[in-house]
C-alpha cells in the first residue's frame, strides 16, 4: 500500500515535468511493457535519479502506446521503472553522455502486493458511517449479466419483489437516487429502468435509513443512493462483459475510462436482449353478479431490447476546482403479450370461457444530461459544487385488446386499440457549500427540482353493429401532472472525544398540481371514473425536516449511534392518474387524484462490532407515519357487457401506520478461503384507518433473512451461493405466504487473471412465487404470481490494463465521493 501512494505521488509530481518544454539536450526513449503479455504499459512512470546530487530527480510518463521520452542533462544516474502492482526495474549507475534507446522494458506482477490487495478487498465489502452504510458490490459474483434491480436483491435491508418493486426494511416507499441525485437512470417514480441497466456498471451502493439534512426529505423507508464506477486512476482501463442465458437473455456492456493530468474521460455502454416469460393464477369468488366464481389463467411473455450509453468527462481545471459534464441516453423497445382463460362458474358447474389476449408494443427514449462543478478553497474540505441535470423520457404505447368468448359458444366479447403516449421532463439544479471548522464542519445549500409528466391517453373499441372503431369519449383523454420541490438546508457537525454529532434542518415547499384535458364532457369523464374528487387540482405544502446522528465510539471497532429524521412520501403520477389500467375488464387500478403526502417520525438505534475475522451490525427502528398510503380493493359498482363485476384496486391516505423493527447482520471470514454474511430483519406494523366506510385497520409481524457464502476453490476458481426468505405477510384484506429464493454462482480467471467465466442461476428452485389470498366484503381471490422463471446466465468478463486484484483495491481504496460529508467510519 505504500508503494502504492508512493507511486502515485511520484506520478504526479511527474506529470507537469513532462509536459514542459525543455533545452536539454539528451533525451531517453523506449517502451514499458508488460513481461507476460508484451501490451505496452500506459503511464507508466519513469523515475531518473542523480547519482551525485541524489535530491535532484526528474522523469516522465509513458504515453498511450507505453512509450517514453526523458530529457536530461549528460551524468550518472539511477534510471527506475514503475507501475501500480508490477514488480519496479531499476537501472543503477547509469553513466548517460548521448542519447539512449533503451528499447523494451518489460514488468512483471508483483504477486506478493496482489495477495495483499485481495485480503484488504475481500474485508471491505461494508462501511459504517454516522448516517449510512455503504456495501461495494463488485465482487458479487451473481452480478455478473445481472440488472441493478437483481444487485440490489443482494444487499442487506432490501427487498426486491416478484414484481421488481424495492423495498427497505420492508417498507416501500424508499428513495432511489444515483450518484446522489434523483436521476433518469433510475427511472421517474418507478423502478422498472433499474431492470435494464446492468449491475456491472455499480460500484457500491449507499444504504441511509438516517439521511441528513443534505438528501432529499423524499421517502419515508429512507434512501438508497446508487454509485456508478468512474475509474480515478491515471491511464486508460475498463472492461468487457458480454453474457447469454436462458430463458433468453444475452448482451454486452463495455466500461471503459481515459484519465490523463487535466482530463478524466469515463463511459459505460451496455446491450440486452431479454425474454421474461412468468405466469398468474386468480381463482376468485364472488357473493354478487353473473357467476359465483371465476378461475383466472394468465401467461406473460416480455421481450425487451435495451441499448443505454453513459459518457462524461471530469476537466480539472486547476488543481481547486474541475467541471464534470454527463449525458446518458437509453433505447427502450419492448413487446408484452399477455394471454389470460377466464372459467366462470356458477354452483359448480362451468357455464362460460373466455380467451384474452393483450399485445402491447412499447418504445422508450430517455435522455439526461448533467453538469457538476466544484471548486475546492483548501486541502481541508472547504469547497463549493454546483449541479445542473435535465432528464426527459418519451414512450408510447400502443395496445391491441382482444376478448373472445370459446364455450358455450365462439364469439367476439370486445376488441380495443389503446394508445398512450407519456412524456416527462425533470429539471434539477443544486448548489452545496462545505466549511470545516476544525474537527467541526458547516454545511448548506439549496436544490430545485421540476417534474412533469403528460400522459395522452386514446381508447378505441370496435362497435360490432357497424363494425368500426369508435372513441371511448369518456376515457380519452390528457393528464398532466406537476411535482415542484424547492429546499434549502443546514446542518453542523462536530466531535467531542468519542461523541459525534450531526444536526440539520430542511426546509421543502412542495406543488402537487394536476389537469386533465379533454374534448368530451368533463362530467360523464369523471362519472365513468367513479371518483368523487376534482381531477384539476393544484396543492401545495411546506414543511420542515429535522435530522439527528449521533454516534458514541467506545473503542476504535466498536460504537453505538442513534438518529432520528422526518420524512415526506409524495404520491407518484401514477397514484395520482385517475385513469383505470386496462390489464384486465374485470381486476383494474385506478389512481386517487385526492392522495396528499405522507409524513413520518423514525427513530434508529445502531451497534457496530469488527472483531479480526468477525463484522457485527445491529439495530432496532421505529416509525410513525401519517397519512399512509395503502392500496384497498372495492367494488366499482359497475360491470362488463357479459355481466361481470368491476373490481378496482385504489391507492388512499390511511391514518397512521406504525412501525417496528429489529435488524442484525454478521461478516465472517473464517479464512482467506471464505466468506460468510448472513442478515436477518424483523418488522411489525399496525395500520388504523377506514375508507368508504369500510375499517381497513390490520396488524403485520413478519421477517427476511438471507445468508451468502462465497468459497475460493483450487484452479482460481470462486463458488457464490446466495439464499433469501421472505416471511409471510398481511395487510388489511390480503395475506401472503412466505417466499424463499436460491441463487448460485461459479467464476474462474483465466488468462492471467485479466479475464473472468462466470455461471450463475437466479431462483435456482424456481420458488420466487407470490401466493396470496384476499378477502372483502364481497370477493375472495387466491392467487399465485410468478414475474420471472428460473435464469440461468453465462458470462465472459475481459479487463483492459488492468487486473482483477489492482482493479478491486483502487476502487476500495478510492474513498468518498466528494460530497464534503463529515463522516465517521466504523
Amino acid at each position: 500500500m505504500k508503494k502504492l501512494f508512493l507511486s502515485l505521488f511520484i506520478l504526479s509530481s511527474l506529470l507537469t515535468q513532462a509536459q514542459r518544454p525543455t533545452n536539454k539536450s539528451i533525451t531517453l526513449t523506449g517502451t514499458v511493457i508488460d513481461k507476460d503479455s508484451g501490451q505496452p504499459l500506459e503511464f507508466a512512470t519513469i523515475v531518473v535519479q542523480s547519482v551525485e546530487n541524489p535530491n535532484s530527480v526528474t522523469g516522465g510518463i509513458t504515453d498511450l502506446d507505453g512509450k517514453f521520452n526523458v530529457a536530461i542533462d549528460p551524468g550518472n544516474y539511477h534510471i527506475k521503472f514503475e507501475y501500480i502492482s508490477y514488480k519496479s526495474v531499476t537501472l543503477n549507475n547509469q553513466n548517460i553522455t548521448s542519447s539512449k534507446d533503451f528499447g523494451k522494458i518489460g514488468l512483471t506482477l508483483d504477486v506478493n502486493q496482489l495477495e495483499a490487495v485481495e485480503v484488504v478487498g475481500e474485508k471491505t465489502t461494508v462501511e459504517v458511517r454516522l448516517d449510512k452504510k455503504i456495501y461495494n458490490v463488485g465482487k458479487d459474483l451473481t452480478n455478473s449479466g445481472a440488472t441493478i434491480t437483481d444487485a440490489l436483491n443482494n444487499i442487506p435491508s432490501v427487498d426486491v419483489d416478484v414484481e421488481g418493486a424495492i423495498s427497505l426494511r420492508g417498507n416501500e416507499n424508499v428513495r432511489i437516487l444515483i450518484n446522489g441525485k434523483p436521476s433518469a437512470l433510475a427511472g421517474f417514480g418507478s423502478s422498472e429502468a433499474l431492470q435494464q441497466l446492468p449491475a456491472d456498471a455499480i460500484e457500491k451502493v449507499e444504504v441511509i435509513t438516517s439521511p441528513s439534512a443534505r438528501y432529499d426529505a423524499e421517502g419515508t423507508a429512507g434512501i438508497l443512493n446508487i454509485v456508478l464506477k468512474r475509474e480515478k486512476t491515471l491511464g486508460f482501463n475498463g472492461s468487457a462483459n458480454v453474457f447469454i442465458g436462458h430463458p433468453t437473455n444475452s448482451g454486452a456492456t463495455i466500461n471503459g475510462n481515459l484519465r490523463t493530468d487535466k482530463l478524466n474521460i469515463f463511459s459505460t455502454l451496455g446491450y440486452r436482449y431479454r425474454d421474461a416469460p412468468g405466469n398468474a393464477f386468480y381463482d376468485n369468488t364472488y357473493t354478487s353478479g353473473s357467476f359465483d366464481r371465476i378461475i383466472e389463467d394468465r401467461e406473460y411473455n416480455r421481450l425487451n431490447k435495451n441499448f443505454n450509453a453513459n459518457l462524461g468527462a471530469e476537466y480539472f481545471i486547476n488543481d481547486k476546482s474541475s467541471l464534470t459534464t454527463a449525458l446518458f441516453y437509453r433505447r427502450s423497445d419492448g413487446n408484452d403479450l399477455t394471454e389470460n382463460t377466464n372459467q366462470r362458474f356458477n354452483l359448480g358447474a362451468k357455464e362460460n370461457e373466455t380467451f384474452r389476449e393483450e399485445d402491447e408494443e412499447e418504445e422508450s427514449d430517455t435522455y439526461q444530461v448533467s453538469i457538476n462543478y466544484v471548486n475546492k478553497f483548501n486541502e481541508d474540505g472547504h469547497k463549493l459544487t454546483a449541479d445542473f441535470q435535465y432528464s426527459r423520457d418519451n414512450q408510447t404505447t400502443v395496445s391491441r385488446i382482444e376478448e373472445n368468448e370459446t364455450l358455450p359458444n365462439d364469439a367476439l366479447i370486445a376488441l380495443e386499440n389503446v394508445l398512450e403516449e407519456e412524456t416527462e421532463n425533470e429539471y434539477l439544479i443544486q448548489a452545496d457549500y462545505v466549511l470545516p471548522m476544525g474537527d467541526a464542519q458547516f454545511e448548506a445549500g439549496f436544490r430545485s427540482t421540476l417534474k412533469q409528466e403528460i400522459t395522452d391517453y386514446q381508447l378505441d373499441s370496435l362497435d360490432q353493429a357497424r363494425n368500426q372503431f369508435v372513441i371511448n369519449e369518456n376515457l380519452t383523454n390528457e393528464f398532466t401532472y406537476d411535482e415542484n420541490v424547492h429546499a434549502v438546508y443546514t446542518q453542523y457537525g462536530d466531535k467531542f472525544g468519542k461523541f459525534s454529532v450531526l444536526a440539520g434542518l430542511r426546509l421543502e415547499h412542495t406543488q402537487l398540481k394536476g389537469q386533465v384535458d379533454t374534448e368530451f364532457d368533463p362530467e360523464a369523464l369523471e362519472q365513468e371514473l367513479g371518483v368523487d374528487v376534482d381531477v384539476n387540482f393544484d396543492k401545495k405544502y411546506l414543511g420542515l425536516f429535522p435530522t439527528l446522528n449521533l454516534v458514541y465510539e467506545i473503542t476504535d471497532t466498536e460504537n453505538v449511534s442513534i438518529g432520528y429524521n422526518r420524512r415526506i412520501n409524495r404520491p407518484r403520477g401514477w397514484f395520482i392518474n385517475p385513469f383505470p389500467s386496462r390489464s384486465s375488464r374485470t381486476n383494474i387500478f385506478q389512481g386517487n387524484p385526492d392522495l396528499d403526502p405522507a409524513y413520518s417520525n423514525a427513530f434508529d438505534v445502531g451497534y457496530l462490532k469488527r472483531w479480526k475475522k468477525v463484522t457485527l451490525t445491529t439495530s432496532v427502528y421505529y416509525q410513525r407515519e401519517t397519512n399512509s398510503f395503502e392500496r384497498v380493493q372495492e367494488s366499482t359498482g359497475q360491470t362488463t357487457t357479459d355481466g361481470i363485476e368491476i373490481v378496482r384496486s385504489i391507492p388512499i391516505n390511511l391514518s397512521t401506520n406504525n412501525r417496528y423493527g429489529a435488524e442484525a447482520s454478521v461478516m465472517l471470514n473464517p479464512a482467506k478461503w471464505i466468506r460468510l454474511t448472513s442478515s436477518v430483519n424483523f418488522f411489525r406494523f399496525a395500520t388504523e384507518g377506514s375508507f368508504n366506510g369500510v375499517d381497513y385497520g390490520a396488524e403485520n409481524n413478519s421477517f427476511f433473512t438471507r445468508l451468502g457464502s462465497k468459497v475460493n476453490l483450487p484452479a482460481k476458481i470462486s463458488w457464490q451461493t446466495n439464499a433469501f426468505y421472505f416471511g409471510p405477510r398481511q395487510n388489511a384484506q390480503t395475506e401472503t405466504e412466505g417466499i424463499f429464493s436460491l441463487n448460485m454462482a461459479f467464476s474462474k480467471d483465466i488468462f492471467k487473471d485479466n479475464a473472468t467465466v462466470s455461471l450463475n442461476v437466479s431462483d435456482l428452485l424456481n420458488s420466487r412465487k407470490r401466493r396470496s389470498f384476499t378477502e372483502t366484503e364481497f370477493f375472495t381471490s387466491n392467487s399465485e404470481f410468478q414475474w420471472r422463471r428460473r435464469q440461468v446466465t453465462l458470462s465472459f468478463l475481459y479487463r483492459f490494463n488492468q487486473s482483477k486484484n489492482d482493479r478491486n483495491n483502487r476502487q476500495n481504496n478510492r474513498g468518498g465521493d466528494g460530497d464534503g460529508e463529515f463522516e465517521m467510519e466504523g
